[in-house]
């Protein structure tokens, strides 16, 4: 059955209305929609509305897979998939056996369509700043929206495209008999309007270096957005052009950029709950318990569903609240990590408080007794008002912090052939913070500092694709060297449509 996804006018679950795209495929539309959007955007508040839509998907924890960056730890070496049994999870255990993952079973429709609902929303925005001009709408506050917008495209299709490699290039909205002759665009396409966005979005001074805290955290600044180019550029192995651009956000290592990043003194104070937008934040994504989310439809919860993921299952004891049991670390992460200083942030050794009659849990599938702690369930954070405590965790999630930024500029000034010293600066500043001695900066040492100081923040999966270690490491999960680089084309969006499927799925 096609999936088809009919674009309505709704409640955006941030803070506002605002357009939603919903049902089941994106290459449909309800022509209903149509008449709503053209009664739509007359003031500057409705515009607003648009722009926190567009934001909206970013916060999504899946609407039935949970395709977020879990999926990503799952899949990679830091932990296995877990939950009650090996069925259990089942988008999870795909990735934990590739073995599993086709077109029908896995993530993947849960990462297809919160990108191209953003992607959808992004456009309909960016085609009412452009073409339809709103009365009383100020022209700064027009030219900041649009970098905002432009900034929003680039995040969601660079996640589709490092995800599925070969995704349809959508930069309009498209009339109802254009939906079904859309077809994919080769990967430097996509890349290059990223790029060309996020350009945009820096260019002038359109987004402000920094925001207010208390009410505009999360909204995009150009370091966020300079950030996301030095990134989008790596992927590409435009090494130079990456480094240059990480330079402009990192600044001075280990002191304070011109955007007023810096690292924190304290690595534990990254992760807590009540230390949001820290200097050392750079991309993060809100979560909360004020909105008290219910069960109707999970990819709207506010709150960060993947720390009750993340919690041992039935537990009873000290400091967490009971889980699901997701993602149980792996023994040679627990080995990696076991004598560094960011081994108790990282990872929760559960079994020894039950070994010490402190505490009990049921052990799920595939259980090694180590949890993941930066996104724990911890008691003391525990939502105790409206909705459940399980899926109303207040934690936010950082996309990107100053120290992964460090070590990819460290990266691309190696592979660059550039300022070598400035490198083992970077690379240095990130080991000096939890109390290492300084290294010698090789391509090796930075790839290892990134595996310990990101260790279960999703990025493993991507760096060991990226770098062609994924069919070598991943061997054991049953990952395929020319097939498991890309999650599979959703099977329902391929019916009637002209897209085709990602190689050997």
């Amino acid at each position: 059955m096609v999936m088809k996804r009919y674009l309505t006018l709704a409640t955006a679950s941030l803070i506002t209305a605002g357009f939603i795209s919903c049902g089941e495929s994106f290459l449909d539309v309800d022509p209903r929609a149509t008449q709503i959007e053209s009664n739509y955007y007359r003031n500057p508040q409705e515009v607003f509305n648009g722009l926190v839509a567009a934001y909206d998907p970013m916060g999504w924890e899946g609407k039935g897979t949970y395709g977020n960056f879990v999926s990503f730890v799952a899949g990679s070496d830091e932990a296995y998939s877990g939950g009650g049994s090996s069925s259990d999870l089942w988008y999870i255990q795909t990735l934990n056996d590739y073995r599993l993952l086709d077109p029908a079973n896995g993530p993947q429709l849960d990462f297809w369509t919160k990108g191209f609902t953003g992607v959808t929303r992004v456009n309909t925005l960016l085609n009412v700043l452009e073409q339809n001009p709103v009365e009383g709408l100020d022209e700064a506050v027009k030219a900041r929206y649009t970098a905002e917008a432009k900034f929003l495209r680039a995040y969601y299709y660079f996640d589709l495209v490092r995800i599925f490699e070969n995704v349809p290039l959508i930069t309009s909205p498209l009339s109802i008999n254009e939906f079904y002759e859309v077809t994919q665009a080769s990967p430097s396409d996509v890349y290059a309007q990223i790029e060309q966005d996020l350009r945009d979005a820096i260019a002038e001074q359109n987004l402000p270096d920094k925001v207010p805290a208390a009410t505009e955290g999360g909204r995009v600044t150009k370091g966020m957005a300079i950030a996301l180019l030095g990134k989008a550029l790596l992927y590409q192995e435009k090494w130079g052009e990456a480094a240059q651009n990480f330079a402009r956000v990192n600044g001075t290592p280990g002191g304070e950029s011109t955007y007023g990043y810096r690292l924190l003194d304290n690595y534990n104070d990254i992760f807590r709950p009540d230390n949001r937008f820290h200097s050392e934040s750079i991309h993060e994504i809100t979560h909360t318990s004020s909105a008290a989310s219910g069960w109707g439809n999970t990819s709207l919860v506010e709150g960060f569903i993947a720390s009750t993921m993340f919690g041992p299952r039935s537990y009873n004891g000290p400091t967490y609240y009971s889980g699901w049991g997701g993602c149980p670390i792996t023994p040679e992460l627990v080995s990696l990590l076991h004598f560094d200083p960011r081994y108790k942030t990282t990872i929760s050794d559960v079994d020894s408080l039950v070994e010490l009659g402190l505490a009990s849990y049921v052990p799920g599938y595939l259980n090694t007794g180590y949890f993941v702690n930066k996104f724990a369930p911890l008691q003391e954070f525990r939502n105790t008002g409206a909705g459940p405590a399980t899926i109303n965790y207040p934690q936010n999630y950082i996309e990107m912090r100053l120290a992964d930024t460090y070590l990819m500029e460290a990266e691309a000034l190696i592979e660059a052939g550039g300022d070598i010293t400035r490198a083992a600066a970077l690379l240095n500043a990130v080991r000096a913070r939890v109390g290492l001695e300084p290294v010698e900066a090789t391509l090796e040492n930075i790839h290892l500092e990134r595996r310990k100081e990101l260790a279960t923040e999703g990025h493993r999966w991507h760096d060991l694709v990226r770098t062609g270690q994924a069919a070598t490491v991943l061997q054991s999960k049953g990952f395929v060297a020319g097939k498991n680089e890309r999650l599979p084309i959703p099977l329902e969006e391929l019916t009637n449509t002209k897209l085709v499927q990602n190689p050997n799925y």
